[in-house]
Formats: structure tokens, sequence, C-alpha cells
């Protein structure tokens, strides 16, 4: 049996999968910030020149949505 340790920061390429959403939209998000009509980013840290993201702040974010039974909700 392994003890696989589940890291508390992800590399961009963690979080990108971990939300399901593409490197591309993080990277962009993060160096363009909030825009009308636009997704916004997930808070992120650096680290030196290295940007992380906390598992609790993805989490947060991904609660920030609204959830819908169908589409009609959505206006």
């Amino acid at each position: 049996m392994t003890n696989q340790v589940q890291p508390k920061a992800l590399t961009e390429i963690e979080a990108a999968k971990y939300i399901g959403m593409s490197r591309s939209f993080l990277a962009q998000a993060r160096m363009n910030g909030p825009r009308n009509n636009r997704t916004p980013a997930p808070r992120f840290i650096k680290i030196g020149r290295a940007v992380r993201y906390l598992r609790q702040d993805l989490d947060a974010w991904l609660d920030n949505f609204i959830k819908l039974e169908h589409l009609g909700q959505a206006c």
C-alpha cells in the first residue's frame, strides 16, 4: 500500500487538471485580471517566480459558480 501525500499547493498544470480547465485559461486569466464577460481567475500565490494554486482556493473558486438544473436558469 502506498501513502501518497496530497500537496496543498498545486502547479499550474495540476490546478488546471483539478478544476477541469486549460492551462492557458489559468495563465490568461491570471495575466489579464478581471474583465467583463470573462470567467475570473482563481486566486494564486507566488513563491519566487513559481505560481501555485492552493486547493482550498480552487475549491472556493468552484463553489462560487451558480449550480444550474437547466440552461434557462443562466439568464
